[in-house]
């Protein structure tokens, strides 16, 4: 198994633990964190970008599948609020990768796993071209302009999801704005 650290920061030599920012988990001991490479779309944007990913799972429903992606072939998406554009083609991004032995399983969903002790890289690569990057994960990359409707759907989808970074999203449309909804399932927006 392959474990990675995503940041813009091209010169990390060592990584501390650190004390999670999540109330809900463990504040007295500190983590250091890593995602498997088949989670790794979820963190191929800017660190502060909003976005909506999702991938098929064991119980996503053909009807769901169908609905969210535009290729029987692909199984991963990502939806990004086009305000993002300029900074995903002008962001350069660093993937540590780790010895996976001193890591566990934080969560599955996710993909996220944790270590308790320092953890000095193996190598690290820098990704530029992320659009390109994540078409060749086989990810469908969605620009919308604005990500709740998205977010709302997938949450009540069978599929496996992560919003990530939505504190910085716009902000919900109004109540009073007529909802939208596209034949077939979501569309980019123009």
């Amino acid at each position: 198994m392959r474990l990675f650290h995503v940041s813009e920061q091209p010169d990390i030599q060592v990584f501390q633990p650190r004390i999670p920012t999540r109330k809900e988990l463990d504040q007295t001991t500190g983590l250091v964190w890593a995602m498997d490479e088949a989670h790794l779309p979820n963190y191929l944007t800017p660190r502060e970008c909003p976005r909506v990913a999702y991938h098929v799972g064991s119980h996503t429903t053909p009807e769901d599948r169908k609905r969210f992606f535009t290729s029987s072939g692909l199984s991963y998406g990502l939806v990004l609020e086009g305000r993002w554009l300029p900074a995903m083609e002008r962001t350069t991004l660093y993937l540590y990768e780790f010895d996976s032995r001193d890591f566990v399983l934080q969560d599955a969903v996710a993909g996220y796993y944790v270590a308790k002790t320092t953890q000095i890289p193996l190598r690290r690569c820098a990704l530029t071209g992320l659009f390109q990057e994540l078409v060749r994960r086989k990810v469908e990359v969605r620009l919308v302009d604005n990500l709740w409707e998205m977010a709302d759907a997938v949450m009540a989808s069978t599929l496996q999801w992560s919003l990530c970074k939505m504190g910085n999203a716009l902000p919900r449309p109004s109540e009073a704005a007529a909802p939208r909804s596209f034949p077939g399932g979501f569309s980019p927006d123009p």
